[in-house]
């Protein structure tokens, strides 16, 4: 501290005692905030943005911009196509299953036959395209590429209903049908859309009633409350209190362009690399005619013998070089996978230099966030207010004796894919035979429904004691103990 600035403290102290501490004060907390490098001001930290707001004021002028960036990209960006399918692929697959939970099996089998032919049909869907594994499909993409999307409820009744076996059906709309110009109702404030309550709950969401972006010529502005409860807003949670969602390339989306930038610069460099010019010199410039200083010149192609005219020099161009491509790639598109959370090889598809351990490490990592996609986004949010929306819905089923059926529905993630199928299969035999798995955890795991696969293998021991078979279903296979323990008992 200068001596001028302990001068004016002293000044300041003398003629006002309350202002002089809190000014010492205040320099004292400035200088234990310097001891943190980041937070300092300087030509290290010049341009970072470090902005007090919360999850959704952060990205509320920049919502709507970073999601038609993502979608251009999805476009354009090969890559970014990969990313979003490899995430897709591995949460979704071909479809989180239902099951029924019911105490008797044949009344289960009628809850879940009926719930089969409205949910894995086009009548649950409101536009009659897609059936329940392919809306989930559909949902995913949406959160990647938006950020977020929104399952509306439409109640069917009447005339509208007779084709469906239940009197719902679910309309899949974007983040864009949210109408941002509302900012209340009554004394309800509206932010981004979305309608809070007195104590800060989600009332309602505002909609247009068709997409802003619409290619019909009666588009119309006009938004309509509809209650939450018909609404299911599936978006990744980043931060406490956050409602909306950004998409999900928005930390790599600079580092994406401008390495598909290079790339492009690199394909030019590659094609002017492949050229190769002669500058032809006429040594003699008197007495030359400069229409014949090229003669022959102009028929030079691979195994062509030519002759120059007399005088002249030709020189041939030095192409650029393309260096460094395959590393800077490699670094580059490293980064990327970490920021979505995949592996660099799912998202290159490059298995070169990669061995059995580390690849098995990389997919545990990614695994782990695949587990988190599916148990808290599509599970969480989507399946449970899917189920939520069937439990309202069955009490209007056409049979009084079937609607007085109370049950419960359990969701199964599609079955990872086993990188050592031997020795993994093992693992979770010998977890299971030591109690520290269940079968039906390690079922579902493994992307089946337990109560089906019971039921099936029961089938299967029916049909083939009927055929007087015996077969593994007939005996039960014996566990890894028991199967050392057979072939420790076996003579040589």
């Amino acid at each position: 501290m200068s001596a001028f600035g302990k001068l004016i403290d002293r000044v300041v102290l003398d003629f006002a005692p309350k202002a002089g501490v809190a000014r010492m004060r205040a320099r004292i907390a400035g200088n234990h905030l310097m001891n943190y490098d980041a937070a300092s001001k300087g030509r290290r930290t010049y341009g970072w943005k470090a902005p007090s707001t919360d999850g959704d004021a952060a990205a509320m002028a920049s919502r709507a911009q970073l999601r038609q960036l993502s979608r251009d990209m999805m476009r354009n960006r090969p890559y970014a196509l990969r990313a979003r399918e490899v995430v897709v692929t591995n949460v979704v697959g071909t479809g989180i299953a239902f099951s029924v939970d019911h105490e008797t099996q044949g009344t289960r089998d009628k809850i879940e036959a009926k719930l089969r032919a409205h949910l894995m049909s086009p009548a649950i869907d409101a536009r009659g395209e897609y059936d329940l594994m392919e809306m989930q499909v559909v949902a995913m993409r949406a959160v990647f590429t938006d950020g977020e999307v929104l399952a509306r409820r439409r109640i069917r009744t009447g005339q509208y209903a007779r084709a469906i076996p239940l009197g719902f059906q679910v309309e899949l709309i974007e983040a864009d049908y949210l109408d941002l110009s509302k900012v209340s109702n009554g004394a309800n404030p509206v932010i981004e859309g979305v309608e809070y309550g007195p104590i800060g709950d989600v009332q309602a969401y505002w909609l247009y009633k068709e997409h802003p972006g619409s290619a019909r010529l009666n588009t119309t502005t006009q938004s309509e409350r509809v209650a939450w409860q018909d609404i299911i807003h599936l978006r990744r949670f980043d931060r406490p209190g956050q409602l909306r969602g950004v998409p999900w390339l928005a930390p790599v989306m600079l580092t994406m362009g401008e390495l598909s930038d290079y790339q492009e610069a690199q394909i030019l460099k590659q094609r002017m690399a492949a050229l190769l010019a002669g500058v032809i010199t006429n040594d003699d410039a008197q007495g030359q005619n400069p229409g014949n200083s090229t003669k022959g010149l102009e028929d030079l192609e691979p195994g062509a013998l030519v002759s120059a005219p007399a005088g002249s020099t030709v020189t041939f161009t030095t192409p650029p070089r393309v260096d460094g491509y395959g590393e800077f790639m490699r670094e580059g598109l490293g980064a990327i996978a970490m920021g979505i959370g995949i592996t660099r090889e799912s998202l290159t598809g490059d298995l070169s230099g990669v061995n059995f351990s580390s690849g098995r490490m990389g997919r545990m990592e990614m695994d782990r966030n695949v587990e988190g996609w599916q148990e808290h986004l599509m599970i969480g949010q989507f399946c449970r207010g899917i189920g939520r929306w069937i439990a309202d819905a069955w009490k209007l089923v056409s049979e009084p004796d079937l609607a007085r059926e109370i049950f419960t529905m359990d969701w199964t993630a599609p079955r990872r894919p086993l990188i050592d199928p031997n020795d993994e299969i093992d693992a979770e035999i010998k977890a299971i035979d030591a109690a520290i798995k269940s079968r039906q955890g390690v079922q579902r795991k493994l992307g089946v429904d337990p109560d089906r696969v019971r039921r099936e293998r029961a089938d299967d021991a029916q049909k083939d004691a009927d055929a007087k078979l015996v077969t593994a279903a007939v005996n039960p296979p014996k566990t890894a103990v028991e199967t050392r323990k057979a072939k420790a008992a076996t003579p040589a």
